[in-house]
C-alpha cells in the first residue's frame, strides 16, 4: 500500500459529508431568502473541508500518543497507530492543515467583516480541542454535544450569514437538525468501538450509558431532525416532504443495520449514515435552489 493511501484514509473519507452538508444547508437557508453568492460559499465549503480534515488528523495524533487506539481496532485503519505513518508526520500534518483552513477562511473577512477572526480562531480551537488539550472532548462523553455545535449549529448558521448578512430563527432551526444528523455518525463510531473504548478508559456516551442508549440515540436524532424542520421544507409546498421522508426511511434501514451488526460491519453503516445527511442538505438546497424567484 503506497503512502498516499495511507494519507487518504487518515482523512476519513466517509466522515467528509458532515462538514459538507453543513455548508449545504446554510446556504439552502439563504436560497430560500432569494440570495446566493457563489464565492463565499465555495470559500466556506474548502474551509469547512480542511477544518474536518485537521481534526481527524488530530484525533488520530492524540488518540495514538494518548494509548487510546490499538493495532487492530475495528474502525478505519490508524496510519499512526499500525506504523505507516510516523507520529511527527501527523503531527506536522494536523497543524499544516488547520493553517491552511485559517489562511482560506481569512478571505471571509471580505463578506462577513473582522469577527469573522474570532469565529475561525474558535472552530480553530475546537479542531483541536476535540482529540486535545487537558479535557478533549471525545474522551470526556462531550464528543456528540460538540458535534452538534461545530458540524451543525455554527456552520450553517456562519454559511447563512456570510450570503444574507443576518441570522435568522429559521436557519437556527436548521442548523441544531444538521447537527443531530452529524452526531449520528458519531452514535455508530462509539457503538462500534464500545468494547474497546470501555478497555482503555475512553468516556463516551455510548461507554457510560450502553448500547441501547446508542440505538434509541440515533433513532431520536433522525426523527427529531425531520420533525423540527417539517414546516421549513413546507413552506416550498406540501412535495417537498418526500425529500426528507426518504431520509427518514434510509435512516431506519441504517438503524436496523446497526442494531443487528457488530464491530468492521458497521463501518458501511457510518458511510451511508454520512451520505443520508448529505442527501437531506443537497436536497434541501436543490428544492430551495429551483424555488428562487
Amino acid at each position: 500500500m503506497s503512502k498516499t493511501r495511507y494519507w487518504i484514509e487518515a482523512m476519513r473519507l466517509r466522515t467528509l459529508p458532515v462538514g459538507a452538508s453543513s455548508v449545504i444547508a446554510g446556504i439552502g437557508m439563504a436560497c430560500m431568502d432569494g440570495i446566493f453568492y457563489i464565492e463565499p460559499a465555495i470559500i466556506c465549503l474548502v474551509f469547512a473541508l480542511l477544518a474536518q480534515t485537521a481534526s481527524n488528523f488530530a484525533n488520530e495524533y492524540y488518540d495514538y500518543r494518548s494509548g487510546i487506539d490499538a493495532p487492530g481496532r475495528s474502525g478505519p485503519r490508524r496510519g499512526v497507530t499500525e506504523g505507516d505513518i510516523t507520529p511527527r508526520a501527523m503531527k506536522r500534518a494536523t497543524y499544516v492543515t488547520l493553517a491552511a483552513a485559517c489562511a482560506v477562511g481569512c478571505s471571509l473577512i471580505i463578506w462577513g467583516g473582522w469577527w469573522m477572526l474570532a469565529a475561525g480562531a474558535l472552530i480553530a480551537v475546537f479542531a483541536m480541542a476535540y482529540s486535545a488539550g487537558p479535557y478533549p472532548l471525545s474522551r470526556n462523553a462531550l464528543g456528540e454535544t460538540a458535534v452538534v455545535i461545530f458540524f451543525g449549529i455554527v456552520p450553517v448558521c456562519l454559511s447563512y450569514y456570510l450570503q444574507t448578512g443576518h441570522f435568522s430563527i429559521d436557519t437556527l432551526v436548521m442548523s441544531a437538525a444538521i447537527g443531530m444528523l452529524a452526531a449520528n455518525i458519531l452514535v455508530v463510531n462509539n457503538y462500534r468501538d464500545r468494547f474497546e473504548d470501555a478497555a482503555v478508559g475512553k468516556r463516551t456516551e455510548v461507554t457510560l450509558w450502553g448500547a441501547n442508549y446508542a440505538i434509541w440515540d440515533y433513532g431520536l436524532h433522525g426523527t427529531l431532525a425531520v420533525i423540527i424542520t417539517v414546516y421549513i421544507w413546507i413552506d416550498f409546498g406540501y412535495w417537498a416532504i418526500i425529500f426528507p421522508l426518504i431520509y427518514f426511511v434510509a435512516m431506519l434501514l441504517l438503524l436496523q443495520r446497526m442494531a443487528t451488526n457488530e464491530g468492521s460491519a458497521l463501518n458501511p453503516v457510518l458511510g451511508m449514515t454520512a451520505m443520508s445527511e448529505l442527501f437531506f442538505a443537497v436536497s434541501f438546497l436543490t428544492v430551495a435552489a429551483l424555488s428562487m424567484p
